[in-house]
């Protein structure tokens, strides 16, 4: 009985961190037309990223893992997006613990083109939201604010969709 419970409360975590909807950022304890949240972050590659430095762009923060199926499938269409979008800056936060040694060898199998951290999950960025599940997007406005948080996978089209509706 209680392995069961255990089983079906588990089943329940990994579908909500799963889950194909976008939250609006109303529902993520953002309010976009006064969150100008700041992140400086040591990249996985060796440099700093700081948000405020891409201001005048599109920044996409992805909070993921590499346990994280959804996550993976994402990778590869943020590179193409990236790479596709002189306008758009993405910064990757991988939310998990993870050695450097151990993150080199997935890189092998999963290359990310973008930069990204390694966030401390005792201590994750102040200025954003704890994500409730991964992967969790947050799309920021040229302008510096949150326009959308996303909950769930999401694509460069959905993306697209986010900035064409709130163009700055």
């Amino acid at each position: 009985m209680i392995r069961n419970s255990l089983l079906i409360a588990m089943l329940a975590l990994v579908l909500a961190a799963c889950s194909d909807r976008s939250a609006p950022s109303s529902e993520s304890g953002f309010v976009p037309s006064k969150q100008t949240p700041a992140l400086v972050v040591e990249t996985f590659q060796g440099g700093k990223f700081d948000l405020a430095e891409h201001r005048g762009k599109w920044v996409v923060v992805n909070f993921w893992a590499t346990w994280c199926a959804p996550c993976l499938k994402e990778i590869p269409d943020f590179n193409a997006f990236a790479k596709s979008r002189k306008d758009v800056q993405f910064i990757g936060l991988a939310y998990e613990e993870i050695t450097r040694e151990d993150m080199s060898a997935f890189l092998k199998d999963h290359p990310i083109d973008y930069p990204f951290a390694i966030i401390d999950v005792y201590n994750p960025p102040e200025h954003f939201e704890t994500p409730r599940g991964l992967p969790m997007t947050v799309l920021i406005a040229p302008g510096g604010k949150v326009s959308k948080t996303f909950l769930g996978p999401v694509t460069a089209s959905d993306i697209e969709a986010a900035m064409s509706v709130n163009p700055r």
